[in-house]
């Protein structure tokens, strides 16, 4: 059956269909440490209807199906852990249509979110969901990413207005239209934002937009201590003050940028800021943070209004993941993932903190603490058993302290293969059921993203 199925997709799509091993390595697996866990096939799509073409077949086949983006993956999500065909969806690049009056527009799930915003900015216009990996759109809204400006703009939960899907028998839907709000039968935008393709393959996005501010400035304030510094920024985030993002750095991250980017910041626990908003609100809103982290013992708050200086104030947490890893020839990342209500916030950091003091794997803590996720990022050798079994302990008991203070596993980075297990600690043993039944409805053969969410 599957000879019979790769010599049809073969001759369908050509060079684009392959059983290359360089290349099924290559989409086998993400960024992280999870190992690579190659498909049997990749094919390049560039329509809806090949998408469909492709399910209708693999359907018929029971062959599995992984859908593929950008590739940053860090949670497992891209590993064909039972072969089948990676569909490739970043030849579908197209942005299709922008509305300015009614600031949204639709893409195909292969456009990323800088060459989004490359061809929004002669019309005044930006999307503001950075995840810091230049990421396919598609892929960002099927793992429900966020980012750095998530505290202001809010998450791929809440900008998709409707997305345009193919389900795995090949059917195509659009699962809402463009209206800002309706009350017409189940939500099913929000049923695809962040399935990491367990029910079905994204192939076009609308989105909503906004206007790019008038100004914007930004700023790092360096602390004495990490607790100082969770303390700002839950302040900040309490008196209700509309930053565009607040970011979280711990010594031993901007040690490490230092190092890898040639920067020269003071190594102390740090946050960043950065200020949206017309010419008097964003020097109210830097005036209202300055005072609040003097207050909180902050040195050396000063707002950059000019893009060369923002970027540099930026670029220690863009660097981040890399900066991190690059510590160790050969490391893999692993990154824990996180959330809880801001209240809880200083709590959690302080277990991370308390956690790594006896973990003998480099790792720093970073996050984006406006809402409450942060992560510690580890450079982990995944050749040695004993140091993946002390970043799984750490990782373990954070999240055991996030779920008993009323948070999540996963802020952002989705479940995949690594967080199975911590759904099943997350949610109760009927909403496990329910989520399962729903999988079982939409994809009755269980080929789409097999081994991804529910085990």
């Amino acid at each position: 059956m599957t000879d019979a199925l790769f010599t049809a997709l073969a001759a369908d799509f050509g060079p684009r269909f392959s059983t290359s091993p360089a290349l099924r390595d290559q989409h086998g697996g993400g960024e992280a440490w999870h190992s690579v866990a190659p498909p049997d096939a990749v094919i390049h799509a560039q329509s809806t209807e090949e998408v469909a073409s492709i399910l209708r077949q693999c359907h018929a086949a029971g062959v599995p199906v992984v859908p593929f983006g950008a590739g940053t993956s860090l949670e497992g999500q891209l590993t064909a852990v039972r072969g089948g065909i990676s569909v490739d969806l970043t030849q579908m690049d197209r942005v299709l249509r922008v509305s300015a009056e009614d600031l949204d527009c639709t893409v195909q799930a292969g456009v990323t979110r800088e060459g989004l915003n490359t061809h929004l900015r002669d019309q005044g216009l930006f999307f503001p969901i950075d995840p810091g990996a230049n990421a396919t759109l598609g892929g960002m809204a099927a793992t429900r990413a966020s980012g750095t400006s998530a505290v202001r703009y809010g998450t791929m939960r809440e900008v998709v207005l409707s997305l345009k899907v193919v389900l795995p028998d090949g059917e195509v839907i659009t699962t809402a239209s463009r209206a800002r709000k309706s009350a017409a039968g189940y939500d099913l935008t929000r049923l695809f934002v962040g399935s990491e393709g367990t029910l079905g393959i994204i192939t076009e996005v609308t989105l909503r937009l906004f206007g790019i501010p008038q100004a914007i400035s930004a700023a790092l304030c360096h602390f004495d201590d990490i607790d100082a510094a969770v303390a700002a920024a839950t302040m900040v985030t309490q008196f209700g003050i509309p930053v565009a993002r607040m970011e979280l750095m711990d010594r031993d991250l901007i040690r490490m940028v230092n190092e890898a980017s040639g920067l020269s910041l003071p190594i102390a626990d740090t946050l960043a800021f950065e200020f949206h908003g017309s010419d008097a609100g964003v020097a109210e809103q830097a005036e209202q943070v300055g005072d609040i982290v003097a207050d909180c013992g902050g040195q050396g708050f000063e707002a950059a209004t000019d893009a060369p200086s923002r970027a540099r104030l930026w670029k220690a947490r863009h660097n981040a993941w890399y900066a991190v890893v690059g510590t160790r020839p050969g490391a893999k990342g692993w990154s824990s993932d996180v959330c809880v209500p801001v209240s809880e916030l200083a709590g959690a950091v302080r277990k991370a903190r308390d956690l790594l003091a006896t973990c003998p794997v480099p790792a720093a803590i970073l996050g984006h603490v406006g809402d409450g996720n942060f992560h510690i990022v580890f450079a982990l050798d995944v050749t040695d058993p004993t140091e993946i079994a002390a970043v799984k302990a750490v990782n373990t008991a954070l999240v055991a302290h996030a779920l008993a203070v009323g948070g999540t596993c996963t802020g952002e980075h989705g479940v995949g293969t690594g967080k199975i297990g911590y759904l099943a600690q997350e949610y109760d043993p009927a909403a496990l059921r329910l989520m399962a039944a729903l999988k079982h409805a939409v994809d009755p053969k269980g080929i789409m993203n097999p081994g991804k969410i529910l085990a």
